[in-house]
């Protein structure tokens, strides 16, 4: 796919738990591996959940049990880099399935180049927000409002962001954020002292990444999950697979 003609696919799911899509996520990078789909954006709110990347210990969820059964919290650990991290309502996680041949084959590139999606996104929002150095994600001073881990294979990325936006962030409280004692979390709706819902900063993200990754075509696609990993899993694949061929 030549780059004048990068079409980004972005398929939102709306609330979903996190191990079917953790496991779609899957099914779709072997897809983008095989050239069977574009570059594709999965929008999703999660359940709450608390993953363990790979570089993450137990030992960073101090939650008691009480505290994660009262609150539905289940804790999953995944194969993206980091340490642990939060996702639940009123959070934004999208998890872009990206060619890297497509962009740029580099590992630091990519973290610099979806933390200037949210810098950018931000900056509409009036919130000063940047990097700092030795960390991923993006803050508002000591505060990370984004969290950023990922998992590349073949150069096809895996995984992604959490963008905060009107997340309750209690349920911070269970955990030590991506290992860090020393910095706290934010959210959108914290920083301007109002209520902002995801369907307000959809289309900024998706607008974002359109202009930092270069894109020059986006089609949005109302997703489905199957309600179970069989043989209507594998049809929903296929059927997905078919609505996000590239354009000819």
């Amino acid at each position: 796919m030549k780059s004048e003609t990068k079409v980004l696919h972005v398929i939102d799911l709306g609330r979903q738990p996190y191990r079917p899509v953790w496991h779609y996520q899957k099914q779709l990078q072997q897809l983008r591996m095989t050239h069977q789909i574009p570059d594709t954006l999965v929008l999703v709110e999660h359940d709450p959940v608390y993953t363990i990347g790979k570089n993450g210990t137990d030992l960073h969820v101090v939650a008691s049990e009480t505290f994660l059964k009262s609150r539905g919290i289940e804790i999953v650990h995944v194969d993206r880099g980091g340490d642990v991290t939060y996702h639940g309502p009123g959070q934004l996680v999208g998890y872009p399935i990206f060619d890297l041949h497509q962009h740029r084959q580099s590992v630091s590139w990519y973290m610099r180049q979806l933390e200037e999606v949210f810098i950018r996104l931000l900056r509409e929002w009036h919130v000063d927000a940047d990097r700092q150095e030795g960390y991923t994600g993006v803050w508002v001073g000591e505060d990370k409002i984004v969290a950023l881990g990922v998992r590349i294979s073949r150069w096809i990325t895996l995984h992604g962001f959490a963008f905060n936006v009107n997340t309750d962030l209690s349920f911070y409280d269970g955990i030590i954020p991506c290992g860090l004692f020393h910095r706290g979390v934010t959210s959108l709706a914290q920083l301007l002292q109002r209520p902002v819902t995801l369907h307000e900063v959809k289309p900024q993200v998706i607008k974002q990444f359109r202009k930092v990754f270069a894109f020059r075509k986006v089609v949005f696609q109302i997703g489905e999950m199957p309600r179970s990993e069989n043989d209507h899993f594998r049809a929903f694949i296929k059927s997905t697979n078919r609505a996000l061929a590239p354009d000819k």
